[in-house]
């Protein structure tokens, strides 16, 4: 099927896998809903994703990519950016980077309303993901995301 030239990005179609993680990490991001539009364009160098956040609900595990930069756009609502052990109120309009190799991060909901934000990484191969907070690691390969404990025995 020839992928679209534009479309209604509110409209795409959401993941139907909650997470990629492994329980019990993967019930902890029960809010979050993500439309994957890198993915319906058929791009395959980046990923961009229309991320909705339910009060309550935060983004990902915190956590720091080895390989992979990311980047967030505030659509709508109020988040909070948690990086390492800063936290930062965001608004509509603001942005926010986060270089390989850097700080780790994530966004939590902790308000009444919904937040909607536009999240862009790199697909570099062999990215390594780490969460200073959980005993869980990720490695790249191939295209997916393959999780273990800190100690190497597998999820």
């Amino acid at each position: 099927m020839e992928p679209p030239v534009a479309i209604d990005a509110s409209a795409a179609p959401p993941r139907t896998k909650l997470s990629n993680y492994p329980e019990p990490f993967a019930s902890r991001m029960k809010g979050r809903l993500k439309r994957p539009l890198g993915d319906l364009f058929g791009l395959s160098n980046f990923g961009v994703n229309l991320t909705e956040l339910a009060p309550g609900a935060v983004s990902a595990l915190q956590h720091r990519h080895s390989r992979q930069d990311e980047f967030i756009y505030i659509l709508s609502g109020h988040p909070v950016l948690v990086t390492g052990d800063q936290e930062t109120e965001l608004h509509p309009g603001m942005c926010a980077g986060f270089k390989a190799g850097g700080i780790s991060h994530h966004l939590e909901n902790r308000t009444e309303a919904s937040v909607v934000y536009l999240e862009i990484g790199d697909r570099t191969e062999g990215d390594e993901a780490t969460y200073p907070h959980d005993d869980i690691m990720a490695v790249c390969e191939a295209g997916a995301w393959r999780f273990h404990r800190k100690n190497g025995e597998p999820y």
